[in-house]
């Protein structure tokens, strides 16, 4: 066992560079931060360029921002299947290093980046051969078939570097590699965001490519940090080398993967199929109500960043120590991020009570749009605490390779309680969009409340993958 915890600035300095540290001999605390700390970083900078792009190409109309969005509802199903596969990946590798299995872990490694490569051709040759007809399908303006389709082209065609960024960062994250998939990250997107205004408004001899150029500045950043984790890979990170010997095919892995991502794939379709009824019901009510709720959402979204840092630590810390023979430190790691997220989520609930118009007000003057979407926020201020909880609950799941518990889960409670009970109270009960918010507001309380609940129970600590 290690000795004393080292000073805090010294943790903090080795979360960001990376370490050897087993985590699952040393102190619970220690191993948290290390995790946690670039895990939050990740998503933080992940959820900035989202913000910085579309900043960028809103500067060409409002046909280029509606291109954006009619690619990006087809790039949600690549990002649900990523995200799936990513979960199952952490969960197996994780699992692999907590047995002491390197090579097994490298192994299931490469199953991973074989099956994303696979998953990516079929929406690779649609978005090459069929951009302008997908754009139609979703009813795109004339200039978005004419001009646009060529972003949608890039998007779709280039999905392999999303699939794969995504899923051998959740490698990374299941060695223990926190810090090396943040770094990958930061690497692609600051090459994304330098890139951006260049290619698509011109620079030098570099001619002005207008929406396409933000694509192949997307495709080229994260093309580059695929690159980079490949090497990291092959060269050896700090838990976790591609030997030669693992670069074979390896059907009872690869298998293994596919059966654990299912849950995973179902955990993010569900919940954006969620979003979307929701949305429709909003779109009943007014033009108004969609933007507030946008807004809100947006806001949600990033606020949550650093609470699913920190789940995603949850994840890494469950599967390495079951895999460790250790449940007992692994349900205890999971209790401590859970009281660290509510620590955050409730200060972020006060902020959302005090200055919720306020905080709409920055992205819009509408004053409709403003109540609407202050209202939201408000009222999220009763509940934010149970997110934070409920996330780490998902992802303790997750971590321990049980993807299908959360899914059913998600299947229940969204689609056989939310939504129904969002409609009644929007529309036949005449409560318009306070009638969505407070659906929400009950559903997804109940679900956090829910999923503690069986996590307590303590049936995922016998959970074999």
């Amino acid at each position: 066992m290690d000795g004393p915890p080292p000073p805090l600035w010294a943790d903090l300095r080795a979360a960001l560079r990376g370490t050897n540290a087993d985590y699952t001999r040393i102190p619970l605390k220690r191993a948290v931060l290390l995790l946690a700390i670039p895990m939050m970083l990740e998503l933080v900078l992940e959820s900035t360029f989202a913000v910085v792009d579309i900043f960028f190409v809103a500067q060409l109309g409002a046909s280029a921002v509606a291109t954006v969005g009619l690619t990006e509802t087809y790039l949600f199903l690549i990002y649900s299947i990523a995200m799936g596969l990513a979960t199952a990946v952490t969960a197996i590798v994780a699992r692999r290093i907590g047995e002491a299995r390197g090579d097994e872990a490298a192994l299931s490694a490469v199953q991973a980046i074989v099956l994303a490569v696979l998953i990516s051709l079929p929406f690779t040759l649609a978005g090459i051969v069929w951009a302008q007809d997908l754009l139609r399908l979703m009813g795109a303006d004339a200039w978005a078939i004419e001009h646009g389709y060529r972003y949608t082209q890039w998007m779709l065609g280039g999905n392999a570097v999303i699939m794969l960024l995504f899923v051998i960062n959740a490698i990374f994250r299941g060695a223990g590699d926190a810090a090396t998939a943040m770094r990958v990250l930061w690497v692609a997107n600051a090459i994304n965001i330098v890139l951006d205004p260049i290619l698509i408004f011109g620079l030098g001899p570099i001619p002005a490519m207008g929406i396409e150029g933000a694509a192949i500045a997307t495709n080229i950043g994260r093309g580059i940090g695929v690159l980079m984790q490949l090497w990291i890979l092959f060269r050896g990170s700090e838990h976790l080398r591609i030997a030669r010997a693992s670069l074979r095919w390896h059907g009872p892995t690869l298998a293994l993967i596919s059966r654990t991502s299912l849950g995973g794939i179902g955990q993010m379709i569900v919940a954006m199929t969620a979003w979307i009824f929701l949305m429709r019901i909003l779109a009943s009510v007014s033009t108004e109500a969609v933007a507030g709720a946008t807004i809100a959402m947006r806001i949600m979204m990033f606020t949550l960043m650093p609470a699913w840092g920190m789940s995603n630590a949850a994840a890494t810390l469950v599967g390495q120590n079951l895999g460790a023979g250790e449940p007992g430190r692994a349900e205890a790691a999971v209790w401590r991020i859970g009281w660290m997220n509510m620590v955050f989520t409730v200060t972020v609930s006060v902020a959302f009570y005090l200055w919720h118009d306020a905080i709409i007000g920055l992205f819009t003057d509408d004053a409709a749009v403003i109540a609407i979407g202050g209202e939201w926020l408000s009222i999220l201020a009763y509940s934010y605490f149970v997110y934070g909880w409920w996330m780490v609950a998902v992802q303790a799941f997750n971590g321990a390779g049980d993807t299908m518990t959360p899914t059913w889960i998600n299947l229940v409670f969204f689609w056989l309680i939310q939504i129904p009970l969002a409609w009644t109270l929007a529309l036949p009960l005449g409560w318009s969009h306070s009638g969505v918010f407070w659906g929400v507001f009950v559903s997804e309380t109940v679900v956090g409340l829910f999923t503690l609940w069986l996590f307590s129970r303590g049936r995922w600590k016998r959970f074999a993958v």
